[in-house]
């Protein structure tokens, strides 16, 4: 196997939540980049369009809600017909929330976690048998640096984020058997535009995490989008069950 082909997804179809903006796009661009059809799945309709003509021939779209999850099988299903079956799944819609542990409600709670976790689990099940059918399948949850160092303010979201790390561990050992990888990658501080807000108005927050970042800066997008598509790859076809970090050292600085 040469080194390019290794890295190639030629001939595979993926479907990337939140594929509009930010991560989601640049995962979809990268994933575009090595040869795979991508269908970017969204809420609103005109910046999935923008998006898709940003990548070119190889992206479609699909109007979705990840907290529709009972509407999960017939979207896979409508997917399959329009596309083939789906052998890439990026589970990468998410939503944050910025307050107090004390202040956050079951709710507030609830609420990030069904976007965060469950909507991506729905969407698992119901591509499990396309994934297996379209061979070497593979599941990627964008996990985040709330799983793993305590983060202040954004208790919700760190809940989710654990719970998506103990997703991908079991479904790897039960998924193994069907040819179908699954894996995460949790993201450091990333130049979006969710992290500016969360910025906004603190910069004392924002120096502290650039000091604690090995390499003194905020990542791209892109550096998440390459480290999926080679998670993807035939490059990583040893690789399930575990959740890289791309953080620029932030999770093992000091």
């Amino acid at each position: 196997m040469t080194t390019p082909s290794a890295y190639s997804l030629a001939g595979r179809t993926a479907l990337i939540t939140g594929g509009g903006t930010g991560i989601g796009l640049a995962v979809a661009k990268c994933l575009a980049a090595s040869g795979a059809k991508v269908i970017l799945g969204g809420r609103r309709e005109e910046p999935l369009q923008t998006a898709a003509s940003e990548i070119g021939e190889l992206a479609s779209i699909q109007v979705m809600d990840v907290n529709d999850t009972a509407a999960a099988p017939v979207l896979a299903a409508t997917l399959r017909e329009k596309h083939g079956p789906i052998g890439i799944l990026v589970n990468n819609a998410g939503i944050n929330m910025k307050k107090p542990f004390t202040e956050t409600t079951e709710a507030d709670t609830l609420s990030v976690f069904q976007t965060n976790v469950m909507g991506g689990l729905a969407l698992a099940r119901a591509l499990h048998p396309q994934l297996k059918e379209a061979g070497q399948g593979s599941v990627v949850f964008i996990s985040s640096m709330a799983a793993v160092m305590g983060i202040p303010l954004v208790s919700a979201y760190s809940v989710a984020k654990s719970a998506i790390t103990g997703a991908v561990r079991a479904m790897a050992v039960e998924w193994g058997a069907d040819g179908i990888r699954v894996n995460a990658v949790a993201p450091g501080w990333i130049d979006t535009a969710m992290s500016r807000r969360a910025f906004e108005g603190d910069p004392a927050r924002k120096q502290k995490i650039l000091t604690r970042t090995a390499l003194g800066c905020l990542g791209d997008t892109e550096d998440v989008g390459w480290s999926v598509a080679y998670l993807c790859s035939p490059a990583a076809k040893f690789v399930t069950g575990t959740i890289i970090p791309v953080d620029g050292g932030a999770s093992m600085g000091f």
